[in-house]
């Protein structure tokens, strides 16, 4: 039994019950059920050679089944309390599992009209991505009962919407993002799958913020090897062996976002590839075209207004004006945004003023997004006081 195999399979999985007329939340419940009597009863690698049991051959086939007779058996108790027949169709005759990958579909159906954009993300990470309400309770900084009840009242809410109802393609983009950061930089590693489900929807629309999207993921993608050492510390940018980055992802990605721009319909996501195409296409730090970035942070703040932008718009001031010039962009941002003592730190530090730069880091380091984020800055913080001492 392959855990990572399961995950992968139950977005396809959901979307044949749903073809066959469950609605989604019923559907995603019959699947979780389903999920786990697998993770019970199908043998592991190790014990399938050690007693001789012949792995499960058909996996996407036995959830199917699986799934539709929890589904067949639960319509049958529900409508047994009405005191009504049960118009279920029957278990569909055995053979191979369809082939068909509904999981783009999910997202659209996710991303219903009805539901909010934060409530169709989380349903969306929870029920297609296969993340945890956990993880993606941290994600939202809320605490786990708060994001379960948000899951619960979603699935609530688009009980028995049609499947083809197309969502909000915004929400949609927002969600493969979301879901390509967690991949990135979480503990469940989703980015390619993002990627994979991009191609289909920038093969399926129009529309040149898709393609932005897909150029930003693989130009993020493209450093992913350099971004930590053998020990798993994280590597800020400037200092990462560009020799590890994946020149044909970042050739694929700037021939993407080129031909979306010229489409001259600009969005947040084309924007931001830009900003990561200067970075991609500069062969040294130094040698980083910072005042364009600037540039291009001015058009995604009047695109977004988004304080996240006007916090990482000062970082760039910073870089191509000097840290004084940085520290007076840093003083229109909100002192409360995450990661604000840390652009600061940085900020100080290239100002010279290395103790005021080592407090800050401290300071970044106890609201840290992750262990490998909190660990670097806490080596910042320790490099700065050895300096000053």
């Amino acid at each position: 039994m392959n855990p990572t195999l399961l995950r992968e399979l139950v977005p396809a999985v959901i979307g044949v019950l749903v073809r066959r007329g469950a609605d989604f939340a019923s559907a995603e419940d019959a699947v979780q059920e389903a999920v786990i009597r697998a993770l019970e009863t199908w043998p592991d690698d190790s014990s399938s050679r050690s007693s001789g049991a012949d792995p499960v051959r058909d996996p996407k086939g036995w959830l199917i089944a699986a799934s539709w007779r929890r589904f067949v058996d639960g319509k049958r108790a529900e409508e047994s309390r009405r005191g009504r027949e049960v118009e279920v169709a029957a278990e569909p005759p055995p053979g191979p599992a369809p082939a068909a990958d509904d999981t783009l579909r999910l997202y659209f159906l996710c991303a219903h009209p009805s539901l909010a954009p934060a409530s169709a993300v989380a349903l969306t990470l929870r029920a297609v991505g296969g993340l945890t309400t956990r993880q993606i309770a941290a994600a939202y900084l809320v605490p786990e009962a708060t994001m379960a009840q948000r899951i619960s009242r979603a699935k609530r809410r688009i009980a028995g919407e049609s499947f083809d109802r197309s969502g909000d393609p915004a929400t949609v983009l927002r969600v493969l993002y979301l879901v390509f950061n967690e991949g990135y930089g979480g503990d469940v590693d989703l980015a390619a799958e993002a990627i994979r489900l991009t191609r289909q929807l920038v093969a399926l629309t129009d529309d040149p913020e898709v393609a932005g999207l897909l150029a930003l993921m693989l130009l993020h993608h493209a450093r992913r090897a350099a971004r930590t050492d053998a020990d798993g510390r994280l590597i800020p940018l400037a200092e990462q062996d560009r020799g590890r980055w994946d020149t044909g992802l970042i050739a694929e990605g700037v021939e993407i976002l080129q031909t979306a721009l010229a489409r001259d319909r600009l969005g947040e996501y084309q924007a931001q590839a830009a900003i990561a195409a200067l970075h991609a296409d500069a062969p040294t730090a130094a040698e980083t075209d910072w005042p364009q970035i600037v540039e291009w942070y001015d058009e995604l703040l009047r695109l977004t207004e988004s304080p996240v932008v006007r916090l990482n718009r000062a970082v760039a001031v910073g870089e191509a004006d000097g840290a004084r010039a940085g520290l007076a962009a840093l003083e229109d941002v909100d002192p409360g945004l995450p990661r604000y003592a840390a652009a600061s730190a940085y900020l100080h530090e290239r100002a010279g003023e290395h103790a005021r730069a080592a407090d800050l880091y401290a300071e970044a380091a106890h609201t840290a997004m992750s262990v490998p984020e909190r660990d670097h800055l806490t080596r910042r913080a320790a490099r700065l006081r050895h300096l000053c001492s």
